[in-house]
């Protein structure tokens, strides 16, 4: 007997526009399976079903694997999922206008090139091919938008301190008119985009992120237009610019990924003018420690990070090794905590971990959306435990 609420896979396939076998290929190949099945096997989907359809069907069109497909969506059709999800679906269709018409260009070009000079510039055929294969590139930044998206939801929505994380990092930073800065691992600009409003109007800030799908993000959300700001893909172990070049250097959480923290302190000491600044943002050991716990008392197998950061460069440890190379220095602690009533961004600030969850959640993905949601009622008490070094040249 059919269900309240839910459709057969006839019906369901005939309302979402798609043929009976591409919905049982992908139940086939655990990318949407359905909400009932019945003893006798008849399946059936319910609306929420066609949230996780519609990302497939997006991402199939713009040119990604059903084994990309599983990894890049999630069964929710919450609407923080969904609007998170949208919201990141938006930036992947404009990256891929982008990267499209960086292919349209490259046609033309080769084509006129051949045109001519009745040769064939097999170089230029060869860039022309490796542009035309960019879905793992879109994909990685899609994934680190998606994590990064997460995160930054979590404590834009639960956080107790009212200021906000980047407005009180601005608050901190040492400069004013003529100051040249350079901001490395600028992920998507957030720190200027939230301090728009009180940037002095005769500054350079260099932008940098060793994703240049990161710097897109950046100038896509400034704007092509502020001359103040311009962009640069590098690995902020070899800075491309000469000695004493920069009043402040700023680095948001970014050291405790560097594979040798020492070279990019001695790269960012040499850049810095005398008297210059080095700003540097870490967590302490105690930062966000009830989420670890949390999905661990679902799952004891579950490590959120293969790396504890703090332990590469933290709160605790993060002195001793600026020490060596900047005169002095300070840290300055961000006094917050967060208490999340709702589960659904907490679940997504999880799966946005470095660790190995997916592996232990996908599957029970239902199950622990109810444990978190038993956890979240009366609010869910997370510590925070993050600030600033600042590091005087």
């Amino acid at each position: 007997m059919k269900k309240s609420g839910y459709y057969s896979s006839g019906e369901f396939a005939r309302m979402a526009h798609v043929t009976l076998r591409t919905i049982r290929y992908y139940d086939k190949q655990n990318i949407l399976k359905p909400s009932f099945v019945t003893e006798a096997g008849a399946r059936f989907y319910t609306d929420e079903d066609f949230a996780r359809l519609q990302q497939i069907l997006l991402l199939k069109y713009l040119g990604f694997s059903l084994d990309d497909i599983r990894e890049m969506t999630i069964a929710d059709s919450d609407y923080h999922f969904m609007v998170g999800s949208l919201k990141l679906q938006l930036k992947l269709v404009q990256d891929k206008i982008e990267q499209m018409q960086l292919v349209e260009k490259a046609i033309r070009d080769t084509t006129e090139v051949i045109q001519e000079e009745h040769t064939v510039d097999w170089s230029r055929m060869l860039n022309l091919i490796h542009l035309t294969g960019m879905e793992k590139s879109l994909k990685n930044q899609y994934q680190d938008a998606s994590n990064i998206s997460a995160r930054i939801n979590l404590h834009s929505l639960y956080a107790k301190n009212q200021k906000g994380w980047f407005p009180w990092i601005f608050e901190q930073l040492p400069f004013g008119d003529n100051s040249r800065i350079l901001e490395v691992g600028c992920g998507d600009g957030a720190l200027w985009r939230e301090n728009e409003k009180e940037l002095p109007g005769k500054i350079e800030v260099i932008l940098s992120d060793v994703s240049a799908g990161m710097l897109r993000d950046a100038r896509r959300t400034m704007g092509s237009k502020d001359k103040r700001f311009s962009y640069q893909s590098f690995d902020c172990h070899k800075i491309p610019y000469p000695d004493q070049s920069f009043d402040l250097v700023i680095a948001n959480h970014v050291l405790f990924y560097c594979e040798d923290i020492e070279k990019v302190c001695q790269e960012i000491y040499r850049v810095l003018k005398p008297g210059g600044v080095f700003v540097c943002s870490t967590y302490g050991s105690r930062h966000m420690k009830e989420v670890s716990d949390l999905v661990q008392g679902f799952d004891e197998r579950i490590v959120l990070s293969a790396d504890k950061l703090y332990e590469r460069f933290g709160k605790e440890n993060g002195a001793d090794i600026l020490e060596k190379y900047f005169q002095s220095v300070e840290w300055r602690e961000y006094e917050d905590s967060l208490v999340v009533p709702d589960p659904e961004p907490l679940i997504s600030y999880v799966l946005s971990c470095h660790g190995n969850q997916a592996q232990y959640l996908v599957e029970r993905y239902n199950e622990f959306r109810g444990y978190v949601r038993k956890k979240t009622v009366g609010g869910f008490q997370i510590t925070k435990e993050a600030g600033i070094f600042l590091c005087a040249k």
